[in-house]
Formats: C-alpha cells, sequence, structure tokens
C-alpha cells in the first residue's frame, strides 16, 4: 500500500506513519499510536484500533493479515477525517 500524505489548507498534516519520507523533513512532529496488534489467547492476531475511535478486527491467523487489515480500515476511515493541528 502506498503511503498516503493528507496536508490541509492551514498546513495540517495526517498520514500513516511510514518509513518511505523522512516525515522529519515536514517539520515538528506529533506521532501517536493507532492501534495494537496483539495476539489472542489462542494465537490468533486482533487489530484493537480503539485509540483513534475504531473497532478491534480480527482474528487473523497471521500477523500479516491483522496489519494490512488495520492499514485498510485507517486509510478508509481514520486518514480521511479532518487533521488536528498537525497532526502525523
Amino acid at each position: 500500500m502506498a503511503m498516503e500524505i493528507l496536508i490541509d489548507s492551514a498546513g495540517g498534516v495526517r498520514c500513516v506513519y511510514g518509513e518511505e519520507l523522512d516525515l522529519a523533513a515536514l517539520g515538528e512532529l506529533t506521532i501517536r499510536r493507532a492501534s495494537f496488534v496483539e495476539p489472542d489467547e489462542r494465537g490468533r492476531w486482533i487489530a484493537d484500533l480503539s485509540p483513534v475511535a475504531g473497532p478491534t478486527l480480527g482474528p487473523f491467523p497471521r500477523r500479516s493479515d491483522a496489519l494490512q487489515a488495520e492499514q485498510e480500515w485507517l486509510a478508509m476511515n481514520w486518514l480521511k477525517q479532518p487533521p488536528l493541528g498537525h497532526e502525523i
């Protein structure tokens, strides 16, 4: 999935953190956790998006499946919301 960066007219930036770009080049960063991807008691993987008022996704058989679901949900639901300040 390509990294999407949204910049509003006031200069607020929102993206799902990735290492494709040196985000520090944009200025001072505020980075916050969007989710927790953890195994459950049966070894299946859960993506808990409660830090951004999202759902719990899963369970998934592989961690990579949970990470993919997390990225897709963030891109469709969280990333498109209006930025709050300079939040990354």
